[in-house]
C-alpha cells in the first residue's frame, strides 16, 4: 500500500472518530448530521416533510400516546343500584354486562349492590372484576327489610290466603313459598321507603335501578343522568303498565286521605290526569314499571315523599295487601312533581322478562344500533299505559 493511501485511510479514520465523539456528546450536532435529516434535504428539504403526522404545524391531530390522560366526560353524582341475592349472580352479571356494553364503559359510573344478607366472596369477586372494581356491596339493615313487629301476622296470613284464591301474583301462602312471598313484600316496602337511606347511597344524588337478567337492546348515546339533571327533571321511565287491582285494593283511599291532609305537597300542573280519568275519585292502576327507573334520590328523601311513605306504611298495606313500590313511587311522582319533571326515555331499549320497550323512531333505532324488534315493543300493548301517558301529555 502506498504512503498516500495509508495517510488517506488514517485521515478518514480520524474524521469518523471525531464525528461519533461529537454525536455522542452534543445532541444538536447529532440531530443536524443524522442521515434522515440529510436525506430529507435531497428529497426537497422543508417543502416536503418526511413524516407529515410528526410535523407540529401539519394541522393533523396527533394521537395521544396515553389514553388515560384524555379528559373524561362530565359525570353526574350518580350510581347504579341493584338489589340481588347471592343466587342471582349469573343474572346480575348478564345485566351489568349489558349496561357496560351499551353505556357505562364510556362513563364509568359506580355500582352499589344490596342484599338482605352478606354477599358471598364469589359474588363480590366476579362482580368487582366485571365492573372494573368500581362497585360497593352492602347489607340492608334488618329494620329496613324485615316485616315490622307491629304487623298483625294473623291478618297478614288471611290476606295472603285471599290472594291465593284470587290467583294474585306473589300473593301466595303455601308453606314452601312463605319465605319467598314475605321476601317479596319486604322488598316492595324496602324499595318504597328505605333503599335511598342506605349508608352506601348517602353520597349520591341520582340512581339508576337495574335488576338481574334485564337486557338493554340499544347503545345509550347520551348520559341519562345528565339529561335529567340539566333539564330540571326528577324521574325517568321506559315502561308503564296497569297494576293488579287485587293487590292494592285500599291504596287509593289512603292516597286521597293524604291529599286531603297535605294539600301543600300537591304540585301545580301535576300528573293526576295520568292516574285517574275522573279527577282523582278512582285510580286506574297505571304506574311506571320501577324495575327500570332513573331518579333523583333527593326527591325520595324530601319532606313530601317522607310524609307520604310514613302515612302509607303505618296502614300495613305492604303486608295486609301486596302494595308494590312501583305504584307507590308512581303515585308520588305524579302528584308531587310537575308533569314536565317526569321523562319517558324513548331512546333506551330495555327488556324485563317478556315485556320490552324498543324505540319506535327509526332514527333512534338505527343510531342506537338496536337489536330489539320494534314490532314487539310493549308500548301500545293492551296491558300498557303508554297510550294513556301520551294522551295525557298531549292534553287530549
Amino acid at each position: 500500500m502506498s504512503r498516500l493511501a495509508r495517510y488517506t485511510i488514517l485521515i478518514l479514520a480520524v474524521i469518523v472518530g471525531v464525528h461519533y465523539t461529537l454525536s455522542s456528546i452534543h445532541d444538536e450536532y447529532g440531530r443536524a448530521t443524522a442521515f434522515s435529516n440529510i436525506a430529507s434535504k435531497f428529497q426537497g428539504g422543508d417543502d416536503l416533510p418526511y413524516d407529515e403526522e410528526s410535523t407540529p404545524n401539519s394541522g393533523t391531530p396527533r394521537p395521544n400516546p396515553n389514553p388515560e390522560s384524555q379528559p373524561k366526560p362530565r359525570l353526574a353524582n350518580a350510581t347504579f343500584v341493584m338489589l340481588a341475592r347471592n343466587s342471582d349472580l349469573d343474572g346480575a352479571m348478564r345485566a351489568v354486562r349489558a349496561v357496560e356494553d351499551r353505556f357505562n364503559t364510556r362513563h364509568g359510573y359506580p355500582y352499589v349492590f344490596l342484599n338482605d344478607v352478606e354477599f358471598s366472596s364469589e359474588f363480590k369477586r366476579r362482580m368487582s372484576v366485571l365492573t372494573g372494581f368500581n362497585a360497593a356491596f352492602g347489607v340492608i339493615p334488618s329494620n329496613h327489610w324485615n316485616q315490622p313487629d307491629w304487623i298483625d301476622e294473623d291478618k297478614a296470613t288471611e290476606a295472603r290466603k285471599s290472594m291465593v284464591a284470587a290467583n294474585v301474583k306473589y300473593g301466595g301462602t303455601h308453606a314452601f313459598l312463605i319465605s319467598l312471598i314475605n321476601s317479596y313484600r319486604n322488598m316492595c316496602r324496602f324499595n318504597s321507603g328505605f333503599f335511598f337511606k342506605h349508608p352506601l347511597l348517602q353520597q349520591y344524588r341520582w340512581y339508576w335501578r337495574i335488576e338481574p337478567n334485564v337486557q338493554f337492546h340499544c347503545n345509550i348515546l347520551n348520559d341519562p343522568f345528565l339529561f335529567l339533571e340539566e333539564n330540571n327533571k326528577v324521574y325517568g321511565f321506559t315502561i308503564t303498565v296497569y297494576e293488579i287491582a287485587a293487590s292494592i285494593r285500599s291504596l287509593w283511599s289512603h292516597v286521597t286521605d293524604f291529599i286531603a291532609q297535605h294539600p301543600e305537597h300537591i304540585a301545580e300542573d301535576n300528573s293526576m290526569g295520568f292516574l285517574s280519568g275522573n279527577r282523582g275519585r278512582t285510580y286506574n292502576t297505571c304506574h311506571f314499571w320501577s324495575n327500570f327507573e332513573i331518579a333523583d334520590m333527593d326527591f325520595w328523601r324530601g319532606p313530601a315523599y317522607t310524609e307520604f311513605f310514613e302515612h302509607l306504611d303505618k296502614t300495613g298495606g305492604f303486608y295486609y295487601e301486596r302494595w308494590g313500590d312501583a305504584p307507590v313511587h308512581s303515585i308520588a311522582a305524579s302528584l308531587f312533581l310537575r308533569k314536565d319533571q317526569i321523562h319517558f326515555f324513548e331512546d333506551i331499549g330495555y327488556q324485563h322478562d317478556d315485556w320490552s320497550h324498543c324505540p319506535l323512531s327509526e332514527d333512534l333505532w338505527i343510531k342506537g344500533r338496536c337489536s330489539c324488534d320494534q314490532k314487539h315493543s310493549f308500548d301500545y300493548d293492551g296491558s300498557s299505559c303508554k297510550g294513556r301517558w301520551d294522551r295525557f301529555m298531549n292534553g287530549s
